[in-house]
C-alpha cells in the first residue's frame, strides 16, 4: 500500500503525497478526504450481497434503519446495505443545528489517522474494481472514456442477443423429425464415406511421402554421383588442357625448329663465317683491316688477325673442293698462321709480323704473302678447270696483282714497296677471294 505514497524531499518535513497509479504524478487530494465522517465511510465500506429477489425499497422505519438498494439483472442481483445516517439534534449536540456537508478536522485529530483513512479508502476502491486508485484527473478522464466505450460495446452486443432471442421465441416452425432423422442418417453415412475416403487419401499420402523420401534419397545419391562425375570431368579437362598446352608447346618448338632449319639451309656458312668487305682504302675480313697507310697506321695485331682469317678462308675453300695445294701447305693458326714450303723441307713462312726495324730486313713475311698468292692462283686454276666460265676480277702472277681497268700491277710484298700499293694489292686479293667464296657457295649450297 505504501506504493501509493511519496515522501517529498523539497516539502516540509512530515508531508506525505499520493501519486497517480498510472502516470506516477504527485496528487493533491480534496480537503473532504481529510474530513470524512462516519456516514460516508459506512456507505463506502458497505458490503455487496446477493439476496434472492427483492425490490428497490427504502425502509425508513426498520429497526436497523438501513437503506436497501437492489440492482436487478437477468439472473444475478446485487444489494448494498448502507447504515442509516445518525441523527444529531440540536439538543444532543448542544449547538442548535445538524452538521451537514464538509466538516473541519478536529484539532486533536492526528495525521496518522487521516493518512490511514485515506489509504483504506483507496484500498477499498481498488478492491472493488480492476483499477488501482488513486488516479489523477487526466487518467480518470481517459479511463472513463475507455469504460464508456466498453459499456457501449457491451450494450450493443446485449441488444443483438436480445433481438435474436426474441426472434427465436417468436418463430415457431413445424419440425419434421422423420426428415431430420433421415437427413441425420444421410449425414452420418456421408461422414463414414468421407472418413473412408480420408483414410484412403491418408494411405495414398503415406505412400506418396514414402515415394518422395525414396526419390529424395535417390536424388541425393544422384547429386553425389553428379558431383563425383563433375570432379572427374574437371580433372580430365585439366589434364586435357595441360596436354593441349604441351602439344601447343611442342608444335611451337617444332615450328621454330623448322624455321631455324629453313633459315640455316638457306644460310651460306662461308658468307656468315667470313665477311669480306671494304673500309675506305682497306679491304676487311670479319672487320679486320688488311694493310696500312702512312696516314692510318693499322696495328700489326689487327693485320695479323686479318691474315689469319684469310688463311682460314682459303684453307676451308680448298677442303670443300678437295684441293691439295702444290709447293706449299697452308696452316691457319689465328694471328700466327703460316705456310710450309714443301720444296724446302717444310720451311715455315709466317703470315704475321711485329713491325720494327728488323722487319725491313726479314724477307720471310714477303715470301709467305707471295706463297699465299700462289695458293690462291692454284685455287683459281682448279675452279676454272671445273667451270670454264669462271674468271676472277684481278689477274694474279708471281706475287703481283694486275688491275684490269688500269693495267697496273701491284706487288703483295712490303719491302721496296709503298704502303699504299701494298694495301691496294691486298684489297684486290681479298676481292678475288670473295669471288672464289661466292662460287664455292653456289656450287656446294646443297651439299
Amino acid at each position: 500500500m505504501m506504493s501509493r505514497l511519496e515522501i517529498g524531499k523539497s516539502v516540509p518535513t512530515g508531508q506525505v503525497n499520493f501519486v497517480c497509479q498510472r502516470c506516477s504524478q504527485p496528487l493533491k487530494l480534496e480537503p473532504s478526504f481529510s474530513a470524512i465522517d462516519a456516514q460516508t465511510y459506512g456507505e463506502v465500506t458497505a458490503p455487496l450481497t446477493n439476496p434472492s429477489c427483492v425490490d428497490d425499497t427504502v425502509d425508513l422505519t426498520s429497526s436497523a434503519g438501513a437503506i436497501k438498494t437492489q440492482y436487478l439483472d437477468d439472473e444475478c442481483e446485487a444489494v448494498r446495505y448502507i447504515p442509516a445516517i445518525p441523527k444529531f439534534s440540536s439538543m444532543e449536540s448542544g449547538n442548535g443545528f445538524t452538521l451537514i456537508g464538509e466538516s473541519e478536522p478536529q484539532p486533536g485529530e492526528s495525521i496518522s489517522r487521516r493518512l490511514r483513512v485515506n489509504v483504506e479508502l483507496f484500498d477499498i476502491l481498488s478492491g472493488q474494481s480492476e483499477i488501482d486508485h488513486p488516479l489523477c484527473e487526466e487518467c480518470t478522464d481517459a479511463l472513463l472514456d475507455k469504460l464508456d466505450f466498453e459499456l457501449k460495446s457491451a450494450e450493443d452486443e446485449c441488444k443483438v442477443y436480445r433481438d435474436y432471442l426474441e426472434k427465436l421465441n417468436t418463430t415457431s416452425e413445424d419440425v419434421d423429425e422423420t426428415a431430420l432423422d433421415e437427413e441425420l442418417r444421410q449425414l452420418e453415412a456421408e461422414e463414414e464415406a468421407l472418413k473412408a475416403q480420408l483414410e484412403e487419401v491418408e494411405g495414398k499420402t503415406r505412400t506418396v511421402m514414402e515415394d518422395i523420401a525414396k526419390e529424395k534419397e535417390r536424388a541425393k545419391q544422384l547429386a553425389e554421383e553428379e558431383n563425383r562425375h563433375f570432379k572427374e570431368f574437371n580433372e580430365y579437362k585439366r589434364q586435357l588442357l595441360e596436354y593441349e598446352d604441351a602439344q601447343q608447346s611442342v608444335d611451337n618448338q617444332l615450328h621454330y625448329a623448322k624455321t631455324q632449319l629453313d633459315r640455316l639451309v638457306k644460310t651460306n656458312v662461308f658468307n656468315s663465317t667470313f665477311h669480306i668487305w671494304h673500309s675506305g682504302h682497306f679491304g676487311t675480313i670479319n672487320g679486320f683491316r688488311l694493310g696500312r697507310l702512312p696516314s692510318i697506321p693499322v696495328e700489326w695485331n689487327e693485320i695479323n688477325a686479318a691474315w689469319g682469317q684469310t688463311a682460314l678462308l682459303l684453307y676451308s675453300l680448298a677442303n670443300k673442293m678437295n684441293l691439295t695445294f702444290k709447293r706449299y701447305r697452308l696452316v691457319p693458326y689465328g694471328n700466327h698462321s703460316y705456310l710450309e714450303s714443301l720444296a724446302e723441307n717444310s720451311k715455315e713462312l709466317p703470315l704475321h709480323s711485329s713491325g720494327g726495324f728488323k722487319f725491313f730486313w726479314d724477307t720471310k713475311f714477303d715470301l709467305a704473302m707471295v706463297a699465299f698468292l700462289d695458293c690462291l692462283h692454284q685455287f683459281k686454276e682448279a675452279v676454272e678447270r671445273g667451270d670454264s666460265g669462271f674468271c676472277l676480277p684481278y689477274k694474279m702472277e708471281k706475287g703481283k696483282i694486275e688491275d684490269s681497268k688500269t693495267g697496273l700491277s701491284y706487288s703483295v710484298k712490303i719491302q721496296f714497296n709503298s704502303e699504299e700499293q701494298w694495301t691496294k694489292a691486298l684489297k684486290f686479293m681479298l676481292t678475288n677471294l670473295k669471288w672464289g667464296l661466292a662460287w664455292v657457295s653456289s656450287q656446294f649450297a646443297n651439299k
